[in-house]
Protein backbone atom coordinates (compact mmCIF):
# COMPACT_ATOMS: atom_id res chain seq x y z
CA UNK A 1 0.00 0.00 0.00
CA UNK A 2 1.25 3.47 -0.61
CA UNK A 3 1.34 6.44 1.13
CA UNK A 4 0.89 9.53 -0.89
CA UNK A 5 -2.36 10.47 1.07
CA UNK A 6 1.12 11.67 3.30
CA UNK A 7 1.41 15.01 0.88
CA UNK A 8 -2.02 16.24 2.01
CA UNK A 9 -1.31 16.04 5.55
CA UNK A 10 2.20 18.12 4.85
CA UNK A 11 0.32 20.15 3.04
CA UNK A 12 -2.20 20.63 6.32
CA UNK A 13 0.84 20.98 8.51
CA UNK A 14 2.72 23.90 6.45
CA UNK A 15 -0.57 25.52 6.30
CA UNK A 16 -1.10 25.60 10.14
CA UNK A 17 2.46 26.62 10.39
CA UNK A 18 2.45 29.20 8.02
CA UNK A 19 -1.02 30.49 9.90
CA UNK A 20 1.51 30.78 13.31
CA UNK A 21 4.11 32.00 11.80
CA UNK A 22 2.29 34.99 10.78
CA UNK A 23 0.58 35.38 14.28
CA UNK A 24 3.89 35.35 15.99
CA UNK A 25 5.25 37.70 14.27
CA UNK A 26 3.61 40.21 16.30
CA UNK A 27 4.53 38.57 19.64
CA UNK A 28 8.21 38.36 18.72
CA UNK A 29 8.19 41.93 17.18
CA UNK A 30 6.22 43.34 20.52
CA UNK A 31 8.93 45.34 21.89
CA UNK A 32 10.04 47.20 18.67
CA UNK A 33 6.23 47.84 18.06
CA UNK A 34 5.27 49.24 21.85
CA UNK A 35 8.26 51.19 21.70
CA UNK A 36 7.26 52.83 18.40
CA UNK A 37 3.49 53.51 19.19
CA UNK A 38 3.64 53.87 22.67
CA UNK A 39 1.71 51.25 24.00
CA UNK A 40 1.03 49.64 27.80
CA UNK A 41 0.83 45.78 28.81
CA UNK A 42 -2.77 46.12 28.57
CA UNK A 43 -2.96 47.98 25.39
CA UNK A 44 -0.23 45.37 24.19
CA UNK A 45 -2.92 42.60 25.47
CA UNK A 46 -5.78 44.26 23.26
CA UNK A 47 -3.63 44.20 20.37
CA UNK A 48 -2.20 40.62 21.19
CA UNK A 49 -6.25 39.44 20.77
CA UNK A 50 -7.31 41.94 18.35
CA UNK A 51 -7.40 39.32 14.95
CA UNK A 52 -9.35 36.86 17.04
CA UNK A 53 -12.34 38.86 17.50
CA UNK A 54 -13.03 38.49 13.87
CA UNK A 55 -11.11 35.17 14.10
CA UNK A 56 -14.65 34.16 16.02
CA UNK A 57 -17.12 35.88 14.48
CA UNK A 58 -16.33 34.30 11.17
CA UNK A 59 -15.83 30.78 12.08
CA UNK A 60 -19.36 29.23 11.71
CA UNK A 61 -20.05 31.15 8.31
CA UNK A 62 -16.39 29.88 7.31
CA UNK A 63 -17.77 26.54 8.55
CA UNK A 64 -20.89 26.47 7.03
CA UNK A 65 -19.40 27.83 3.35
CA UNK A 66 -16.82 24.61 3.83
CA UNK A 67 -19.59 22.16 3.86
CA UNK A 68 -21.07 24.18 0.79
CA UNK A 69 -17.92 25.05 -1.23
CA UNK A 70 -15.66 22.15 -0.01
CA UNK A 71 -11.79 22.80 1.12
CA UNK A 72 -10.17 23.88 -1.49
CA UNK A 73 -11.68 26.80 -2.35
CA UNK A 74 -12.39 28.01 1.60
CA UNK A 75 -8.42 27.40 1.73
CA UNK A 76 -7.59 29.01 -1.04
CA UNK A 77 -9.65 32.77 -0.22
CA UNK A 78 -8.81 32.48 3.86
CA UNK A 79 -5.06 32.01 3.16
CA UNK A 80 -4.83 34.87 0.57
CA UNK A 81 -6.56 37.14 2.44
CA UNK A 82 -4.09 36.99 5.84
CA UNK A 83 -1.06 36.96 3.47
CA UNK A 84 -2.05 40.10 2.18
CA UNK A 85 -3.25 41.21 5.72
CA UNK A 86 0.16 40.43 7.36
CA UNK A 87 1.86 42.16 4.42
CA UNK A 88 -0.22 45.26 4.97
CA UNK A 89 1.01 45.12 8.63
CA UNK A 90 4.39 46.05 7.65
CA UNK A 91 3.41 49.50 6.11
CA UNK A 92 0.79 50.24 9.19
CA UNK A 93 1.43 54.49 9.93
CA UNK A 94 -0.54 54.51 12.93
CA UNK A 95 -1.74 51.59 15.68
CA UNK A 96 -5.44 51.77 14.50
CA UNK A 97 -4.51 50.80 11.15
CA UNK A 98 -2.06 47.97 12.86
CA UNK A 99 -5.44 46.96 14.38
CA UNK A 100 -7.21 46.94 11.30
CA UNK A 101 -4.58 44.59 9.36
CA UNK A 102 -4.90 42.01 12.56
CA UNK A 103 -9.03 42.01 11.62
CA UNK A 104 -8.58 41.36 8.49
CA UNK A 105 -5.85 38.87 9.46
CA UNK A 106 -8.05 36.77 11.68
CA UNK A 107 -11.13 37.03 9.22
CA UNK A 108 -8.65 34.83 6.67
CA UNK A 109 -7.28 32.50 9.57
CA UNK A 110 -10.72 31.28 10.22
CA UNK A 111 -11.14 29.60 7.46
CA UNK A 112 -7.49 27.16 8.57
CA UNK A 113 -9.11 24.59 11.10
CA UNK A 114 -13.02 24.12 9.71
CA UNK A 115 -11.15 23.66 6.24
CA UNK A 116 -8.39 21.12 7.63
CA UNK A 117 -11.03 19.07 9.53
CA UNK A 118 -12.80 18.48 6.26
CA UNK A 119 -10.28 18.04 4.39
CA UNK A 120 -8.79 15.08 7.49
CA UNK A 121 -12.55 13.39 6.84
CA UNK A 122 -12.31 13.46 3.28
CA UNK A 123 -8.72 11.66 3.30
CA UNK A 124 -8.25 10.16 6.63
CA UNK A 125 -9.00 6.20 7.20
CA UNK A 126 -10.22 6.27 10.70
CA UNK A 127 -7.45 4.57 12.09
CA UNK A 128 -5.03 7.42 10.87
CA UNK A 129 -7.21 10.27 11.86
CA UNK A 130 -5.45 11.06 15.33
CA UNK A 131 -2.24 10.90 13.41
CA UNK A 132 -3.40 13.33 10.40
CA UNK A 133 -4.60 15.50 12.70
CA UNK A 134 -2.02 15.95 15.08
CA UNK A 135 0.49 16.39 12.20
CA UNK A 136 -1.44 19.41 10.88
CA UNK A 137 -2.06 20.66 14.56
CA UNK A 138 1.73 20.42 15.13
CA UNK A 139 1.83 23.20 12.39
CA UNK A 140 0.95 25.49 15.16
CA UNK A 141 4.07 24.77 17.14
CA UNK A 142 6.13 24.17 14.17
CA UNK A 143 5.15 27.95 12.71
CA UNK A 144 6.22 28.97 16.61
CA UNK A 145 9.35 27.15 16.48
CA UNK A 146 10.88 28.33 13.35
CA UNK A 147 9.10 31.55 12.74
CA UNK A 148 10.53 33.03 15.97
CA UNK A 149 13.66 32.32 15.45
CA UNK A 150 13.83 34.06 11.66
CA UNK A 151 11.62 36.93 12.59
CA UNK A 152 13.76 37.38 15.69
CA UNK A 153 16.77 37.53 12.87
CA UNK A 154 15.14 39.15 10.40
CA UNK A 155 14.65 42.15 13.03
CA UNK A 156 18.12 41.99 14.14
CA UNK A 157 19.42 42.35 10.61
CA UNK A 158 16.33 44.93 9.47
CA UNK A 159 13.37 45.81 11.20
CA UNK A 160 9.70 44.46 12.10
CA UNK A 161 8.43 45.85 9.18
CA UNK A 162 10.64 43.84 6.69
CA UNK A 163 9.17 40.47 8.94
CA UNK A 164 5.89 41.01 8.19
CA UNK A 165 6.59 41.25 4.72
CA UNK A 166 8.95 38.32 4.55
CA UNK A 167 5.99 36.38 6.69
CA UNK A 168 3.10 37.18 3.74
CA UNK A 169 4.90 36.10 1.28
CA UNK A 170 5.20 32.63 2.24
CA UNK A 171 1.93 32.20 2.37
CA UNK A 172 1.15 32.94 -1.00
CA UNK A 173 3.89 30.42 -2.16
CA UNK A 174 1.80 27.93 -0.04
CA UNK A 175 -1.05 28.01 -2.19
CA UNK A 176 1.08 27.06 -5.77
CA UNK A 177 1.37 23.43 -4.55
CA UNK A 178 -2.48 23.52 -3.06
CA UNK A 179 -4.08 24.65 -6.27
CA UNK A 180 -1.72 22.27 -8.02
CA UNK A 181 -2.10 18.75 -6.29
CA UNK A 182 -5.57 19.57 -3.58
CA UNK A 183 -8.96 17.50 -5.14
CA UNK A 184 -10.94 15.45 -2.90
CA UNK A 185 -9.72 12.02 -3.34
CA UNK A 186 -12.21 10.84 -5.71
CA UNK A 187 -10.57 12.97 -8.37
CA UNK A 188 -7.23 13.12 -7.19
CA UNK A 189 -5.20 11.65 -10.55
CA UNK A 190 -2.11 11.48 -8.60
CA UNK A 191 -3.69 9.21 -6.22
CA UNK A 192 -3.11 5.21 -6.83
CA UNK A 193 -6.13 3.49 -7.26
CA UNK A 194 -5.63 1.08 -4.66
CA UNK A 195 -4.65 3.81 -1.96
CA UNK A 196 -7.93 5.59 -3.07
CA UNK A 197 -10.12 2.68 -2.81
CA UNK A 198 -9.27 2.07 0.77
CA UNK A 199 -9.14 5.58 1.75
CA UNK A 200 -12.67 5.68 0.50
CA UNK A 201 -13.68 2.66 2.09
CA UNK A 202 -12.57 3.52 5.29
CA UNK A 203 -12.61 6.76 5.99
CA UNK A 204 -16.53 7.30 6.93
CA UNK A 205 -15.96 3.82 9.30
CA UNK A 206 -17.89 6.38 12.13
CA UNK A 207 -20.88 7.44 10.41
CA UNK A 208 -24.33 6.46 9.82
CA UNK A 209 -25.65 5.79 6.83
CA UNK A 210 -26.74 8.52 5.08
CA UNK A 211 -30.20 9.98 4.05
CA UNK A 212 -31.17 10.64 1.01
CA UNK A 213 -32.31 14.03 0.74
CA UNK A 214 -30.84 15.60 3.84
CA UNK A 215 -28.21 18.11 4.00
CA UNK A 216 -26.71 17.09 6.81
CA UNK A 217 -26.77 18.04 10.78
CA UNK A 218 -27.61 21.51 11.28
CA UNK A 219 -26.05 24.31 13.17
CA UNK A 220 -29.11 23.76 15.99
CA UNK A 221 -29.02 19.69 15.68
CA UNK A 222 -24.78 20.35 16.86
CA UNK A 223 -25.48 23.02 19.75
CA UNK A 224 -28.24 20.88 21.58
CA UNK A 225 -25.38 17.94 21.23
CA UNK A 226 -23.87 17.49 25.12
CA UNK A 227 -20.78 16.14 23.13
CA UNK A 228 -20.45 19.04 21.31
CA UNK A 229 -20.33 21.58 24.28
CA UNK A 230 -17.79 19.22 25.96
CA UNK A 231 -15.52 19.28 22.76
CA UNK A 232 -15.48 22.92 22.63
CA UNK A 233 -15.34 23.57 26.62
CA UNK A 234 -12.27 21.50 26.45
CA UNK A 235 -10.42 23.26 23.15
CA UNK A 236 -11.05 26.22 25.20
CA UNK A 237 -9.41 25.59 28.52
CA UNK A 238 -6.24 24.06 26.22
CA UNK A 239 -6.17 27.07 23.38
CA UNK A 240 -6.16 29.51 26.16
CA UNK A 241 -2.73 28.84 27.61
CA UNK A 242 -1.72 27.91 24.07
CA UNK A 243 -2.18 31.69 23.67
CA UNK A 244 -0.95 33.17 26.60
CA UNK A 245 2.69 30.95 25.09
CA UNK A 246 1.81 32.61 21.58
CA UNK A 247 1.01 36.18 22.48
CA UNK A 248 3.34 36.93 25.85
CA UNK A 249 5.91 34.18 25.79
CA UNK A 250 8.43 35.96 24.41
CA UNK A 251 8.05 38.89 26.01
CA UNK A 252 8.10 36.74 29.42
CA UNK A 253 11.97 35.41 28.84
CA UNK A 254 12.82 39.00 27.43
CA UNK A 255 11.26 40.86 30.65
CA UNK A 256 11.93 37.92 33.57
CA UNK A 257 15.12 36.84 31.78
CA UNK A 258 16.64 39.66 30.55
CA UNK A 259 16.95 38.04 26.79
CA UNK A 260 17.99 39.39 23.53
CA UNK A 261 15.09 39.92 20.45
CA UNK A 262 17.42 37.12 18.69
CA UNK A 263 17.81 35.02 21.87
CA UNK A 264 14.00 35.11 22.77
CA UNK A 265 13.52 33.55 19.68
CA UNK A 266 15.98 30.50 20.38
CA UNK A 267 14.29 30.30 23.63
CA UNK A 268 10.71 30.31 22.25
CA UNK A 269 11.66 28.06 19.56
CA UNK A 270 12.82 24.98 21.53
CA UNK A 271 9.56 24.07 23.59
CA UNK A 272 7.62 24.10 20.26
CA UNK A 273 9.87 22.50 18.65
CA UNK A 274 9.89 19.94 21.42
CA UNK A 275 6.18 19.89 21.25
CA UNK A 276 5.68 19.59 17.44
CA UNK A 277 7.66 16.61 17.68
CA UNK A 278 6.35 14.82 20.53
CA UNK A 279 2.07 15.59 19.63
CA UNK A 280 3.03 13.37 16.38
CA UNK A 281 4.36 10.60 18.37
CA UNK A 282 1.31 10.95 20.72
CA UNK A 283 -1.34 11.11 17.60
CA UNK A 284 0.67 7.95 16.19
CA UNK A 285 -0.24 6.36 19.67
CA UNK A 286 -3.42 7.14 19.90
CA UNK A 287 -4.18 5.35 16.23
CA UNK A 288 -2.63 2.39 17.45
CA UNK A 289 -3.87 2.46 20.82
CA UNK A 290 -7.44 2.08 18.47
CA UNK A 291 -9.80 0.32 16.63
CA UNK A 292 -12.29 1.39 14.68
CA UNK A 293 -15.56 0.64 17.29
CA UNK A 294 -13.16 2.18 20.10
CA UNK A 295 -12.79 5.61 17.58
CA UNK A 296 -16.36 5.22 17.06
CA UNK A 297 -17.69 5.34 20.33
CA UNK A 298 -14.95 8.05 21.83
CA UNK A 299 -11.92 6.40 23.64
CA UNK A 300 -10.26 8.98 22.42
CA UNK A 301 -11.32 10.90 25.30
CA UNK A 302 -9.15 9.38 27.20
CA UNK A 303 -5.76 10.37 25.48
CA UNK A 304 -7.19 13.96 25.39
CA UNK A 305 -7.62 13.98 29.19
CA UNK A 306 -4.23 12.89 29.62
CA UNK A 307 -2.80 15.14 27.45
CA UNK A 308 -4.56 17.75 29.14
CA UNK A 309 -3.38 16.69 32.68
CA UNK A 310 0.17 16.61 31.67
CA UNK A 311 -0.20 20.16 30.17
CA UNK A 312 -1.41 21.64 33.09
CA UNK A 313 2.77 21.37 34.87
CA UNK A 314 2.67 24.89 33.70
CA UNK A 315 1.53 25.73 37.45
CA UNK A 316 5.19 24.63 38.63
CA UNK A 317 6.66 27.97 36.34
CA UNK A 318 6.99 30.07 39.35
CA UNK A 319 9.09 27.22 41.31
CA UNK A 320 11.60 26.70 38.48
CA UNK A 321 14.81 29.44 38.17
CA UNK A 322 16.53 27.79 35.54
CA UNK A 323 15.95 28.81 32.19
CA UNK A 324 16.33 25.42 30.69
CA UNK A 325 14.10 24.37 33.82
CA UNK A 326 11.61 26.61 32.08
CA UNK A 327 12.18 25.19 28.39
CA UNK A 328 11.52 21.67 29.94
CA UNK A 329 8.41 22.82 31.56
CA UNK A 330 6.96 24.40 28.97
CA UNK A 331 7.65 21.49 26.49
CA UNK A 332 5.76 19.38 28.12
CA UNK A 333 2.76 21.68 28.40
CA UNK A 334 3.20 22.32 24.99
CA UNK A 335 3.48 18.72 24.22
CA UNK A 336 0.03 18.22 25.99
CA UNK A 337 -1.49 21.33 25.04
CA UNK A 338 -1.14 20.47 21.15
CA UNK A 339 -1.52 16.50 21.19
CA UNK A 340 -5.18 17.63 23.31
CA UNK A 341 -6.16 20.02 20.45
CA UNK A 342 -5.34 17.69 17.84
CA UNK A 343 -7.14 14.77 19.15
CA UNK A 344 -9.99 16.98 20.78
CA UNK A 345 -10.44 17.66 16.77
CA UNK A 346 -10.21 14.02 15.80
CA UNK A 347 -12.43 13.16 18.44
CA UNK A 348 -15.13 15.61 16.44
CA UNK A 349 -14.76 13.75 13.60
CA UNK A 350 -14.72 9.75 15.61
CA UNK A 351 -17.90 11.03 17.13
CA UNK A 352 -19.67 12.75 14.36
CA UNK A 353 -22.13 10.66 12.56
CA UNK A 354 -22.94 12.81 9.72
CA UNK A 355 -19.29 13.51 7.66
CA UNK A 356 -21.84 16.23 5.50
CA UNK A 357 -21.33 18.48 8.43
CA UNK A 358 -17.97 18.27 9.93
CA UNK A 359 -16.66 21.78 8.43
CA UNK A 360 -19.74 23.08 10.82
CA UNK A 361 -18.76 21.11 13.65
CA UNK A 362 -15.30 21.58 13.63
CA UNK A 363 -16.07 25.34 13.06
CA UNK A 364 -17.82 24.92 16.78
CA UNK A 365 -14.85 23.19 18.74
CA UNK A 366 -12.72 26.08 17.60
CA UNK A 367 -15.17 28.59 18.25
CA UNK A 368 -14.79 27.24 21.89
CA UNK A 369 -11.44 27.28 21.95
CA UNK A 370 -10.72 31.12 21.05
CA UNK A 371 -13.46 32.24 23.00
CA UNK A 372 -11.16 31.32 25.81
CA UNK A 373 -8.22 32.15 23.54
CA UNK A 374 -9.36 35.59 22.69
CA UNK A 375 -9.09 36.31 26.63
CA UNK A 376 -6.30 34.85 27.27
CA UNK A 377 -3.91 37.91 25.93
CA UNK A 378 -5.62 40.48 27.41
CA UNK A 379 -6.42 38.83 30.92
CA UNK A 380 -2.67 38.51 31.37
CA UNK A 381 -2.28 41.83 30.18
CA UNK A 382 -4.13 42.94 33.20
CA UNK A 383 -2.59 40.49 35.22
CA UNK A 384 1.09 41.34 34.32
CA UNK A 385 -0.14 45.21 35.36
CA UNK A 386 -1.89 44.91 38.48
CA UNK A 387 0.83 41.96 39.77
CA UNK A 388 4.01 42.93 38.58
CA UNK A 389 4.69 39.24 37.30
CA UNK A 390 3.41 35.93 35.27
CA UNK A 391 2.83 33.85 38.26
CA UNK A 392 -0.99 34.40 38.56
CA UNK A 393 -1.31 34.11 34.70
CA UNK A 394 0.22 30.72 34.93
CA UNK A 395 -1.59 29.90 37.40
CA UNK A 396 -5.13 30.52 35.83
CA UNK A 397 -3.66 28.75 32.88
CA UNK A 398 -3.16 25.72 34.85
CA UNK A 399 -6.75 25.35 36.38
CA UNK A 400 -7.85 25.65 33.20
CA UNK A 401 -6.46 22.62 31.86
CA UNK A 402 -7.75 20.96 34.43
CA UNK A 403 -11.66 21.86 33.92
CA UNK A 404 -10.90 20.71 30.38
CA UNK A 405 -9.84 17.41 31.07
CA UNK A 406 -12.97 16.99 33.17
CA UNK A 407 -14.53 18.45 30.82
CA UNK A 408 -13.52 15.75 28.45
CA UNK A 409 -13.85 13.08 30.69
CA UNK A 410 -17.75 13.49 31.52
CA UNK A 411 -19.03 15.28 28.76
CA UNK A 412 -17.86 14.04 25.69
CA UNK A 413 -19.51 10.36 26.07
CA UNK A 414 -22.36 10.45 23.07
CA UNK A 415 -21.95 10.32 19.03
CA UNK A 416 -23.08 13.70 17.69
CA UNK A 417 -26.01 12.99 16.06
CA UNK A 418 -27.64 9.10 15.69
CA UNK A 419 -27.24 6.40 13.51
CA UNK A 420 -29.93 5.83 11.43
CA UNK A 421 -31.33 3.54 8.42
CA UNK A 422 -31.68 4.06 4.69
CA UNK A 423 -34.85 4.57 3.94
CA UNK A 424 -36.87 3.98 0.67
CA UNK A 425 -36.99 6.86 -1.66
CA UNK A 426 -40.29 8.56 -1.51
CA UNK A 427 -40.32 7.52 2.51
CA UNK A 428 -40.20 10.33 5.01
CA UNK A 429 -36.71 9.89 6.52
CA UNK A 430 -36.00 9.88 10.14
CA UNK A 431 -34.11 12.88 11.35
CA UNK A 432 -30.59 12.75 12.36
CA UNK A 433 -30.82 15.08 15.54
CA UNK A 434 -27.70 15.76 17.85
CA UNK A 435 -29.34 15.50 21.08
CA UNK A 436 -28.34 13.00 23.64
CA UNK A 437 -30.78 10.71 25.18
Amino acid sequence: MTYKRYWIYLLLFLLCAINYIDRIALSVSAQPISKEFGLSPVELGYVFSSFLWTYIFCLIPVGILTDRWGSRLTNTVGLGLWSISTIATAFAPSLGFLILTRLAMGAGESTTYPAAGRVIREWAPIKERGFATTVFNAGAYAGPAFGAVAVGWIISLFDWRTAFVIAGLIGLLWLVPWLIFFHKPENARWLPAAERDMILAERDASASKLVPGKGGLGMGDLLRSQTMWGIAITQGCAVYTQYLFLTWLPNYLQTTRDLSILKTGFYTAAPYLGGMILSMLVGRLSDRLLDSGSAKSGTRRLMVVAMMVSSAVILLTPVVDSIWGIVLLFTISLTGISSSIGLNVALVNDLLREPRSAGKAVSLAVIGGNIFGVMAPVVTGYVVASAGGYNMAFAIAGLLLLTGAMSSLLLTRQPIGRDVDLVDVGHKSKDVVATQE
